[in-house]
């Protein structure tokens, strides 16, 4: 639950106490009765409240690194409830999750998972650029030195770190261009060599 839906619950419950005190005191002879039926609406406004909260980390719940990898070579994705197709891989022995985008030239890795596979940020050098949606970002060329999916591995793979804010690494055109085919259809992203 973000700030501002933290606030908006505050407001509504406040709202919510100052119509109920309202109503107890013009019916001050039925407050057993009265205290009930607030008890009950009470009850009833806690259990909306909490699906509310809950709903996006429900709807984001779902399948993200899951994959099917087929004898004929292809690889399966599903979509995840987010709309966008995520993967697992190992990369230099360690499984980091990417989102695929097949917007991206390249495979970019935020500063986290930089982290995890042994960057380190000072030695990072910050003089590549690139063109996002969210404006000009500087990058660090790295190379990998391996990276596996089900049953393919590559070696000596160039990938970029970003220097700014990433929720997660990308698997950019770079690596899926080493796939024969990338298809896309019933909300499965097809892979095949």
């Amino acid at each position: 639950m973000e700030n501002n839906d933290f606030v908006r619950l505050i407001y509504l419950s406040i709202l919510v106490a100052v119509i109920l005190a309202s109503i107890l005191m013009t019916r001050s002879g039925e407050f057993g009765k009265l205290a009930r039926q607030a008890g009950v609406w009470l009850l009833i406004f806690m259990a909306v409240v909490a699906a509310v909260a809950g709903w996006e980390d429900i709807r984001q719940a779902g399948p993200t690194t899951l994959f099917q990898n087929e004898e004929s070579g292809r690889i399966i994705i599903p979509k995840h409830n987010d709309g966008h197709f995520r993967l697992e891989l190992t990369v230099n022995g360690k499984k980091i999750e990417f989102l695929i985008d097949t917007g991206a030239s390249e495979i970019v890795l935020n500063q986290q998972d930089a982290k995890t596979l042994g960057f380190n940020e000072k030695d990072l050098e910050y003089w590549a650029y690139a063109n996002t949606a969210n404006g000009r970002v500087r990058l660090a060329p790295v190379r990998l030195n391996t990276i596996s999916l089900g049953g393919y591995s590559e070696k000596n793979v160039k990938a970029t770190v970003n220097e700014g804010e990433m929720r997660a690494s990308l698997l950019g055109m770079s690596y899926l261009n080493k796939f024969n085919a990338i298809e896309i259809k019933q909300n499965q992203m097809i892979l095949t060599r």
